[in-house]
């Protein structure tokens, strides 16, 4: 029962109880005048009639009642309503006038909030002249941005340290949605979207190490470093990305010289062309192959030329011509293998590293997995490496995991060196004197296992993808023998660091992009605790073959839109026809406008049900009337082997929660009242796209009735009438 309506019934209740009251005090004065005869007589005329003088007393309550609702609607209600159209207006930015009705006092009312609205009109048009004027110049800057980006051949993809996207351009959204095992259904969009993680495509691991890197050569003033590598994706395809650092800017705009508050990912597809690489190491495999049996062959027919029966001119220069072709051919076939390795080892990337930074990093790896102590051997800090930083200290864990427990060593050092071309980077123990095992175990042949973590690769592949080698070696120190573990890896070019300030003033990006992507970052609290403004949201709506999904109806259209930071992602929807193998009523199409034709060919729901839960994964879900599509959800998931257990708002609820005065809380009332227009009502998508508008307008009216945080949101809701509704 509304609260109006309460004080209706309690209004009415005290008038009934004054009249008793009254009555009560007239029989107490006709008592104390009357004699007690005269009092016995009212008595004995009253009797057997207690019953009809209760009945006119509650007669007489209805024309009360009526006059105290007259009394209640036009000076309670009517001024609550009032107040609730003159606050959605104030939240809404709404410029319409509110309709005046009611008592004489409630129209001279409306009409001065309807000049306050008029005149809010006009200076917020005045002031957002003044603004698009200011801001055009931005604008533009922002478009040439966004043409540039489109245009780009490489996936870009923006995110903050968090791993959040907050930008990507049309070439990203394509490359994943290839890379999406759903993306006929949904686009790639449950992979690439705004706030979505970037962890779900790329290995955490591998974009942790390289935000380590960049950050490390950001403190030490690179002008701009920059980190590569190359991951499988859980769909099997092959990435190679580069990490650039998104700078962070003071309040006067200048960048920083060693902070960061994102990063910037240029990934490229490699597996066409890996696969493409590998064929032809096949083919040019056989090729060494087969040309080798030519060559034995051709030697057994030298043999055969030796027949002494053959003139000596004759048998000299056919000796002459088919060694010079053996060995020709020998010598092309040694060239074509060298080189087809070659390129097959540059399809991995190789980063320039300074080879302090690899013996740190490998010495807190080191001491972090073993109880060992690490330290530097050497002055190292001018060799440049050239090398894939991931997988050569995954390598440096593994061997320094086989020294210590075959050898028993307790300290490991590191030494770097150059020689000639190369570099020489030695891992030294002392042999621990009583150990059986000695320093000769076939360990660059072993799958690299590094504490928890494992790669499916041995150290020798490692190091022929930097054209390298190994080996085991003993020398003589101060203190006695000691043993090393030698690994050849290339050099680099030296690279000098710049100075910070050089790149603020020359080589920086333009410093008046300014997309406020990077406040965007979840909070690390609890879901319930969250402010409703910092939420995602996946806002859907179901169309249906009926309204009873328990009893057979199925879904034959969803479509969902998703809210990220407060913006409606219209261009993040999900908007898929559905197959219900079943009939569609007559009754229920002009309705929805689907026939069977629109969903014949279509995919049943076993396939879009787990793309939409990919879609909708790290969100809240919104719907209007929610019990009832959520239902539809319910009902198929023991079929899909599916659970949707995400916190659930409904805009119904929400819309009875803070318009309780109004009386009427469908999608297109509430639309009215918010002065929304409806582009296809009555298709999924068109329902989510204006449930989405409806649910931004109703947070400032929840926050102004002391509801800010989700939880706060969901057991207000419990308390609604409409709560009580069930499918």
């Amino acid at each position: 029962m509304k609260r109006s309506e309460l004080k209706l019934w309690g209004a009415v209740g005290l008038v009934g109880l004054v009249c008793l009251a009254w009555l009560g005090v007239a029989a107490l004065l006709l008592w104390a005048i009357l004699d007690p005869e005269d009092w016995s007589a009212v008595l004995d005329a009253l009797g057997g009639r207690a019953g009809l003088l209760l009945f006119l007393w509650a007669m007489a309550l209805i024309p009360v009642h009526s006059a105290l609702n007259y009394l209640i609607d036009e000076y309670v209600r009517a001024p609550a309503r009032l107040a609730e159209e003159a606050r959605m207006r104030l939240e809404s930015n709404d410029s319409r006038p509110i309709e005046a009705k009611g008592s004489k006092e409630i129209r001279a009312l409306t009409s001065v909030i309807n000049e306050a609205i008029e005149q809010r009109e006009a200076l917020v048009t005045a002031m957002d002249e003044r603004v698009r004027e200011a801001a055009r110049r931005t604008e533009q800057e922002k478009a040439r941005l966004a043409a540039l980006m489109s245009e780009l051949t490489k996936s870009v993809v923006v995110c903050n340290l968090d791993g959040r996207i907050l930008l990507y351009n049309n070439r990203a959204r394509l490359q994943f949605k290839r890379l999406s095992s759903s993306g006929a259904v949904t686009g790639g969009s449950e992979l690439m979207g705004l706030g979505r993680s970037i962890y779900t495509v790329l290995d955490r691991k591998l974009v942790s190490h390289a935000l380590e890197n960049v950050q490390r050569r950001l403190k030490r003033g690179a002008a701009s470093p920059s980190a590569q590598f190359v991951t499988a994706t859980a769909s099997g395809k092959l990435l190679r990305v580069q990490m650039t650092p998104v700078r962070s800017v003071d309040e006067h705009g200048r960048a920083s010289t060693d902070a960061m508050t994102g990063f910037v990912l240029l990934t490229e597809n490699i597996t066409d062309d890996m696969r493409a690489d590998a064929e032809k190491s096949r083919l040019l495999s056989g090729l060494t192959e087969g040309s080798r049996a030519s060559l034995a062959n051709t030697r057994a027919a030298i043999e055969i030329l030796e027949d002494p029966e053959l003139d000596e001119p004759m048998r000299e220069r056919l000796f002459k011509v088919i060694r010079e072709e053996v060995q020709g051919l020998s010598e092309r076939i040694a060239e074509l293998q060298q080189s087809t390795s070659e390129a097959l080892r540059s399809r991995w990337p190789l980063e320039d590293m300074l080879g302090s930074d690899l013996i740190d990093a490998a010495i807190t790896r080191i001491e972090s997995a073993l109880p060992v102590r690490a330290s530097r051997e050497g002055d190292i800090d001018t060799l440049w490496l050239k090398i894939e930083s991931f997988s050569l200290l995954q390598g440096l864990v593994h061997l320094a995991t086989r020294i210590h427990q075959h050898c028993q060593a307790r300290w490991i050092n590191l030494r770097l060196q150059s020689h000639k071309e190369r570099a020489m980077l030695d891992l030294v123990w002392t042999p621990d004197p009583e150990a059986k095992a000695e320093p000769d175990m076939n360990w660059e042949n072993e799958a690299i296992s590094a504490g928890e973590d494992s790669l499916a690769m041995t150290l020798k592949d490692v190091l022929e993808r930097h054209g390298g080698d190994c080996w085991i070696e003993r020398e003589q120190g101060n203190d006695g023998e000691r043993c090393l573990f030698r690994l050849l890896l290339p050099l680099a070019t030296p690279q000098d660091e710049l100075p910070a300030a050089t790149f603020q003033r020359h080589e920086g990006r333009p410093e008046f992009y300014d997309f406020d992507l990077f406040q965007s970052g979840q909070r690390d609290r609890k879901l319930d605790d969250s402010p409703l403004r910092e939420l995602s949201y996946t806002v859907f709506d179901t169309e249906t073959t009926g309204l009873n999904p328990a009893g057979g109806d199925e879904i034959i259209q969803i479509g969902a839109v998703r809210i990220v930071n407060g913006k409606i992602l219209t261009q993040e929807c999900f908007d898929q026809l559905v197959d219900p193998r079943r009939s569609i009523p007559r009754a229920s199409i002009p309705i929805h406008g689907i026939t069977p034709d629109m969903v014949k060919g279509q995919p049943a729901i076993d396939e879009v049900l787990p793309a939409f839960h990919a879609f909708c994964q790290d969100t809240v879900l919104v719907a209007h009337n929610a019990a009832f599509d959520m239902k539809c959800l319910e009902v198929k998931q023991a079929q899909t082997g599916l659970h949707f257990d995400q916190p659930v708002l409904d805009t119904l609820l929400l819309s009875a929660l803070v318009q309780e005065n109004q009386e009427r809380h469908n999608l297109d009332d509430l639309a009215e009242r918010f002065g929304l227009t409806i582009l296809g009502r009555h298709t999924a998508i068109g329902d989510a796209m204006v449930t989405a508008e409806i649910l931004l307008r109703l947070i400032p009216l929840l926050a102004d009735r002391g509801i800010h945080t989700l939880g706060e949101a969901l057991e207000a809701s419990r308390k609604t009438w409409y709560a009580r509704v069930k499918y």
